[in-house]
């Protein structure tokens, strides 16, 4: 197993600055006590505009990597020393458990349920679900209008789908996929009636495909995403908090929102209070 930032944390906290530089900046040092240079690997989605995406070019680019990059800042490390690992929503427990990342910012609800695997910190965004569906279709309005056997699609890992059956829909056809993406062009096609997770990644997709499809009814739940980190880390869990909360004071974490999903028309939300549980 690679060493990774969290083992390293200990013996260079003395050398990890605080006051470092917004959306990715950093201190000037990257060297550990052991004289290496300092790395992280950061779980994010790769389909997910305006939030985690691959680009073409082989760069990032979203929401949660400026939040991903902020943070690394203010753990000393440069951009040029971070890995983004893709992080499907059903193998992010698996991928932090295992060593393979330091943390998760991936859209990222926090539940119990998950904290019982790894730790969380944040929230650094609240969201809400919601469905997404074509451009012209007027049947669907709302999770109530889901029944008579309409068929919605989610990823495997997630509990949207699993939560408008339960609350809303009894009859719902459920289909999962590994990725949104999959979803969404499952709905182009007609294989699958709506989409449904968070609706700031809903609205990406829908301001991707300009025309193609709407984000419909009134947010139905509230997701708050959280950077997943291994179980019981205080001390990282804490200097990842400290980032989150200096993002949002100095103006980065709405500078990061306005240039990222902000241009789907997604209105900007107040920010979030850091839960130092």
């Amino acid at each position: 197993m690679r060493k990774t930032w969290r083992v390293a944390v200990a013996a260079t906290a003395a050398a990890l600055a605080f006051g470092t530089t917004a959306c990715g900046g950093s201190t000037d040092s990257k060297s550990t006590a052991g004289g290496s240079k300092e790395d992280l690997t950061i779980g994010i989605k790769f389909d997910q505009p305006g939030l985690g995406q691959r680009n073409p070019d082989g760069t990032y680019s979203g929401f949660d990597v400026e939040v991903a990059k902020y943070v690394a800042g203010k753990l000393g490390v440069q951009p040029d020393y971070i890995t983004f690992k893709e992080s499907p929503s059903a193998q992010r427990e698996t991928l932090i458990q295992n060593g393979e990342v330091d943390f998760i910012v991936a859209t990222y609800s926090i539940t119990d349920k998950r904290k019982e695997k790894v730790s969380f910190a944040g929230p650094y965004f609240v969201a809400g679900q919601s469905l997404l569906v074509k451009a012209d279709n007027v049947d669907i309005t709302g999770p109530e209008s889901l029944n008579n056997g309409k068929k919605l699609c989610s990823v495997t890992g997630s509990t949207s789908a699993q939560k408008v059956k339960e609350k809303f829909a009894k009859d719902v056809q459920l289909q999962e996929f590994d990725t949104y993406s999959a979803c969404v062009e499952a709905l182009r096609n007609g294989a699958i009636d709506a989409v449904t997770t968070d609706d700031i990644i809903l609205a990406g997709y829908s301001a991707q495909s300009p025309g193609d499809f709407k984000v419909v009814g009134k947010p139905f739940s509230t997701e708050n995403y959280g950077i997943g980190l291994a179980k019981d880390n205080t001390e990282l869990r804490n200097k990842i908090n400290d980032a989150i909360e200096a993002m949002i004071a100095d103006g980065s974490w709405k500078k990061a929102f306005e240039d990222t999903v902000g241009k789907s028309g997604y209105p900007l939300p107040a920010p979030p209070q850091v839960n130092r549980y």
